[in-house]
C-alpha cells in the first residue's frame, strides 16, 4: 500500500550522524539586551571531530618566558553527538528571553497547562514539608503512592499491576528514557509514528538503536495505518511507541485501530509497545481512551507511562511513572538507582492527593477539560477560516498541528523567503510576536504545532496577530 507524508513517501531510519543547532546571526528585535536569534533554532550540520584538541598554556610566576603546554580531549561521546537538543525547550527559552526583555511576546510553544495545581494537591506538599517528610523517599517510589498508582491502573485503565511493577519517577520523561535504555541493544530498532514527540528519536539514538519513523496523514487524522507498520517491522524492530492522545497532534487512537495494530505487534514476538498516556485524561468526547496493555495478549508486551504533569498541572512538581511486566521494570528501576534514585519526596506527597481526587481526577480535572475543549474549539473554527490551512480536529491534549505548507514559497519584503515551518515561525515570531514549534522538530515539516494552554483571551489576541501577520500572504498553490 503506498503511503504519502505531503508528497514524501519516504520511510526514515535514521542513523547517527545527526544534525545540531547552528547559525549565530543576529536577532531581529531592536532591544539593547543580547538575546539568542531565533535562526540558532534551525538544525544545520556541524562537523566535529572525536580527536578536536585545544592548547591551556600552564605559566608559573617564575618562568614567565616559557610555559608548558597541556593537550585536553575535548571530543565528546557519539551517542552524545547523535543526539538534537530539543527544539521546544530551544524556542521555549528563545521566547521566555524576549518576554523578559520587553517584547510582548505570547508564547505558545511550551506544552504546559496555564492553571495552577490544584489546591488541594499543593496543600499536600506544603504539609509534606512542615511535617518533615523531606528525606529520601524508595529508589522506586514510595509504597503508598504505587500502591495508589496501581489502584488507578485497575480502577480506570482496566490493567492490573502491583507495585514491585511501578517505578516513580522525576517525570514521565525519565520513565519513556529508562524504558527505552531498558529494553534497547545498539542495533535495534524503534518504530516511531510521525508526527512525533521530539525526544522519542533524540532517546532511541541515545540508547544506540535507529527510529525507524513512519508518516502518517491529516487526511487520517495522524493516526498509523497498520499496514505501514506491519511492512516496516524487521528482525531489529525492538520498540513501537505509541502516544495517545498525541503530543503534537492531539489525535486519539479509536480502539478498533489499537485492536489491529494489537494484531500485528502479536506476530513478532521480540516486539514491545510503549504507551505514553501522559495526556490521558485532556480528551474531548465522544473520544476515548484506551489503554494498549488492556487489550488481549498486550500486558506482557507493554510499558505504560504515565504522570502528573499535564492533568493535574504539576509540570513543576517532576512526577511520572511506568508500568510493566516485572523485569522490565527492575530494569529501570536499577537504571534509575544509579542516575537520579527516587523522585521527590514532597512531589510523591502531592502526587498521593492528585490520585485522591477521584475517577480521571474527578471535579478539578473535568473543569480544566472543560477550559481546554473551549479553546480548541475556537482555534479550529478561526483557523479554518484563514485561507491555505488545513486542520485536524484534536480529540485531546492542547495543541493544534496545522498544515500550512501552502504559504510556503512566499517571498517577503524585508523578511526573506518563508521556504519551510522554521521560516514560518520565524516570520509570525518577527511580525506578529507569537512563539509556536516549527512541525520539522516534530517529523512534519509541512506544520506547525500552537499550544493552547493558554487563556481564551490569550488565544484570541495571538490568533489576531497570526491572522495579521499573514494577511498580506497568499497560498502559493491552490488548496
Amino acid at each position: 500500500m503506498a503511503i504519502s507524508l505531503h508528497n514524501s513517501t519516504n520511510i526514515s531510519r535514521v542513523g547517527f550522524a545527526s544534525p545540531f543547532l547552528g547559525s549565530n546571526s543576529a536577532s531581529k528585535v531592536s532591544i539593547s539586551v543580547s538575546l539568542p536569534s531565533f535562526s540558532n533554532l534551525s538544525f544545520k550540520s556541524v562537523e566535529t571531530s572525536s580527536q578536536q584538541l585545544y592548547r591551556i598554556s600552564a605559566m608559573s610566576k617564575a618562568e614567565s618566558s616559557s610555559s608548558d603546554q597541556v593537550k585536553v580531549d575535548i571530543s565528546l561521546s557519539p551517542r552524545v553527538n547523535s543526539v538534537k537538543p530539543s527544539k521546544t525547550v530551544a524556542i521555549t527559552d528563545h521566547a521566555t528571553a524576549l518576554a523578559q526583555a520587553g517584547v510582548p511576546v505570547i508564547r505558545l510553544a511550551a506544552g504546559e497547562p496555564d492553571f495552577d495545581t490544584p489546591a488541594i494537591i499543593a496543600e499536600a506538599g506544603i504539609n509534606a514539608i512542615r511535617e518533615g517528610y523531606t528525606r529520601y523517599s524508595p529508589n522506586a517510589g514510595t509504597l503508598e503512592l504505587r500502591t495508589a498508582i496501581c489502584h488507578k491502573l485497575k480502577e480506570e485503565n482496566g490493567i492490573s499491576y502491583t507495585p514491585d511493577q511501578i517505578v516513580v519517577s522525576n517525570g514521565a520523561k525519565q520513565s519513556i528514557l529508562q524504558a527505552v535504555l531498558a529494553v534497547c541493544s545498539p542495533g535495534d530498532e524503534v518504530i516511531i509514528p510521525a508526527p512525533y514527540w521530539v525526544s522519542y528519536p533524540e532517546m532511541a539514538r541515545l540508547a544506540d538503536a535507529t527510529p525507524v519513523i513512519l508518516p502518517t496523514l491529516i487526511s487520517d487524522n495522524f493516526l498509523l495505518d497498520p499496514e505501514l507498520l506491519e511492512s516496516n517491522i524487521t528482525e531489529k524492530s525492538r520498540l513501537l511507541i505509541l502516544c495517545s492522545p498525541s503530543n503534537p497532534t492531539g489525535s486519539v487512537y479509536p480502539k478498533k485501530l489499537l485492536e489491529k495494530i494489537a494484531e500485528i505487534v502479536a506476530k513478532h514476538p521480540r516486539l514491545l509497545v510503549l504507551s505514553d498516556e501522559i495526556y490521558e485524561h485532556i480528551i474531548y468526547a465522544p473520544a476515548a481512551h484506551t489503554s494498549f496493555a488492556s487489550l488481549p495478549g498486550m500486558w506482557e508486551r507493554t510499558l505504560t507511562v504515565n504522570g502528573f504533569s499535564k492533568a493535574f498541572a504539576m509540570t513543576g512538581w517532576r512526577l511520572g511513572y511506568i508500568a510493566g511486566p516485572k523485569n522490565f521494570i527492575a530494569a529501570c528501576n536499577k537504571i534509575q538507582s544509579q542516575s537520579t534514585s527516587g523522585a521527590s519526596s514532597i512531589a510523591q506527597k502531592a502526587g498521593v492527593a492528585a490520585l485522591g481526587l477521584g475517577y480521571a481526577g474527578g471535579e478539578v480535572v473535568s473543569t480544566m477539560v472543560k477550559a481546554f475543549r473551549e479553546r480548541r474549539d475556537f482555534l479550529v473554527k478561526s483557523f479554518g477560516e484563514l485561507e491555505g490551512v488545513k486542520i485536524s480536529e484534536p480529540q485531546g491534549a492542547f495543541y493544534l498541528f496545522i498544515d500550512f505548507s501552502s504559504y510556503y514559497g512566499i517571498e517577503v519584503e524585508g523578511f526573506g523567503k518563508i521556504e519551510n515551518s522554521e521560516s514560518l515561525c520565524r516570520y509570525l515570531l518577527d511580525k506578529g510576536q507569537v512563539a509556536l514549534v516549527p512541525g520539522d522538530a516534530f517529523g512534519d515539516d509541512s506544520c506547525i504545532r500552537i499550544s493552547y494552554a493558554a487563556s481564551l483571551t490569550t488565544l484570541q489576541a495571538s490568533f489576531e496577530r497570526i491572522k495579521k501577520a499573514l494577511i498580506s500572504l497568499r497560498p502559493a498553490v491552490p488548496v
